[in-house]
């Protein structure tokens, strides 16, 4: 109730107002602390040479995001940039050949040879053979087409690789050492069993027959995918890569051209925030935070997620594009942080997301109203997950408290959904009801914010931050952060209601197919 009500203009208008406000003064004390501080400690560390001419030094805190975008950023382009241009070359040269047709229904072979070589070349004959064995290992499983079984064996080969003495073991079959050994090494092979056992999954549902090795093989090693994910279930990539259809829906180019730009400025942009604002440094050294004011720390803990979006979206964004030149159509990007105000959205790699959703989950959760089956499910979904990060303390945390956070939601959502609370409800309109709703939103965001920054920092630092909103800032700072963020939910609600209605009009448009016009005469 209340989702599709529109709040009145004038109030929307202030909401925003506020927000922006908010957000100016909250980084207005990260530029003073960004400023003021340079002969910290933790400053000289992690803030390094930059822009000489503009006299700012640059945050390189986040190894990843440096490691990516200056160190092997080349050694990245160039293995994609020759996946697109192998790829073009051999469509281009079917056709001369009369092998245009043979081409369509082939492609995923000449992507998988690629990806092949491209493995061998970069990791050497040892590491292939190491992914081939586990590949070898999970398609005989698949065979058995029993899911409990393919779980068992699939997790076990995934504990391999996050668990001591296992991955030192097997780590030690990649020959010789370069920079790109252990990042290329666990994410191709963390990323090989996940697709196996997705594969072996989809071979369990398929009634006539089994799928081949080759298909498992051609499916894992497409190169894009392969080292650095994300993760595309086998059953979409093999109807994607084996259709023979491969035109190009109206401004489909002009729509990868203008994302494949949109990238580029937006890591244009987060260089220039970190020139400017030092938000993964301040984080580390806990005696400055602390005497951070309320405000200040609460846009810290807040710019600290919508950064690793940010990142997380522009690394899966650069892999898509490649893949939507291949006529793939991959897992999309994370929802902004600033678009959640409920556990059920919450992902930073929408492939694992879909990967966990829909072989464990949905499976086990169903419809997700029964609270044992939700209960169930979670635990099972966020089991998996911490197999799959590596497990270790922080993990263990964050695990814990999102899976508490998912169930708690469903538990508050069904307790008051009860009479007399829904009875409340309807009385009291549908306008009234988003406000309270939106109440309740806020509350959930600045929850999935505590329990997600003490997987990005620390513990100490999302200790910090709960304590001086919740029980130092009570109840001035911890009621005005609650409005900013009340005030952002219903931004964001307002824009999916908009959304809503656009998709509905859009359906409205769309006329019927002649299977729907003949099921709808039947019933």
């Amino acid at each position: 109730m209340g989702l599709k009500t529109a709040l009145p203009k004038l109030e929307l208008y202030l909401y925003t107002a506020v927000l922006y406000l908010a957000i100016l003064w909250a980084g207005s004390w990260i530029w003073e602390a960004s400023s003021e501080n340079m002969n910290r400690k933790v400053f000289k560390k992690s803030v390094k040479p930059g822009w000489h001419y503009f006299g700012r030094k640059m945050d390189v805190a986040d190894f990843e995001w440096v490691m990516w975008f200056t160190t092997f950023r080349n050694h990245i382009l160039f293995a994609l940039a020759g996946h697109v241009i192998f790829a073009k070359l051999c469509s281009l040269i079917s056709p001369r050949m009369g092998m245009d047709f043979w081409y369509c229904k082939r492609r995923s072979l000449i992507y998988g040879l690629y990806g092949g070589l491209a493995v061998l070349v970069s990791m050497g004959w040892s590491f292939l053979a190491l992914v081939l064995s586990h590949c070898f290992i999970l398609y005989s499983v698949a065979l058995v087409k029993r899911k409990w079984i393919v779980f068992i064996a699939g997790l076990a080969s995934l504990a391999t690789f996050k668990m001591e003495p296992f991955n030192s073991w097997q780590e030690g079959f990649v020959i010789g050492s370069f920079d790109l050994q252990d990042i290329l090494f666990y994410g191709g092979s963390g990323f090989t069993i996940m697709r196996c056992m997705s594969f072996a999954l989809e071979n369990c549902e398929k009634k006539d027959g089994n799928y081949s090795f080759l298909d498992l093989l051609k499916y894992n090693f497409y190169l894009p995918f392969f080292y650095f994910g994300p993760i595309q279930t086998f059953d979409q990539y093999h109807d994607q890569a084996n259709n023979p259809n491969l035109t190009r829906k109206q401004r489909e180019m002009w729509n990868i051209t203008t994302k494949a730009l949109l990238h580029l400025g937006v890591i244009l942009l987060v260089d220039v925030f970190f020139h400017y604002l030092y938000i993964l440094t301040i984080p580390n050294d806990i005696k400055l935070v602390k005497q951070l004011s309320d405000w200040s720390l609460a846009g810290l803990a807040y710019s600290n997620l919508v950064y690793d979006w940010v990142k997380s979206a522009v690394m899966f964004g650069v892999i898509n594009t490649v893949a939507r030149l291949d006529h793939l159509d991959p897992p999309q990007p994370p929802k902004c942080i600033t678009m959640l105000y409920v556990f059920a959205e919450t992902h930073f790699d929408r492939g694992i997301n879909d990967w966990l959703c829909k072989y464990v989950y949905d499976y086990i959760g169903g419809s997700h109203t029964n609270i044992f089956k939700e209960l169930v499910a979670t635990l099972c979904t966020f089991g998996i997950t911490t197999l799959w990060l590596g497990p270790c303390d922080v993990v263990y945390i964050w695990s814990f408290y999102n899976c508490l956070g998912l169930n708690l939601e469903l538990w508050v959502a069904t307790f008051f959904s009860l009479p007399p609370f829904s009875t409340i409800e309807h009385a009291m309109g549908e306008a009234m009801s988003r406000r309270i709703r939106g109440i309740f939103g806020a509350v959930n965001f600045w929850t999935i914010v505590l329990y997600n920054v003490l997987a990005l920092n620390s513990v100490e630092f999302a200790k910090l931050v709960g304590k001086r909103l919740i029980v130092q800032g009570f109840p001035q700072s911890t009621l005005s952060v609650l409005f900013v963020t009340y005030c952002g939910v219903q931004l964001v609600k307002e824009r999916e209601r908009k959304q809503a209605l656009m998709d509905e009009l859009e359906q409205a448009a769309v006329p019927p197919t002649p299977e729907e016009v003949g099921k709808e005469k039947t019933e």
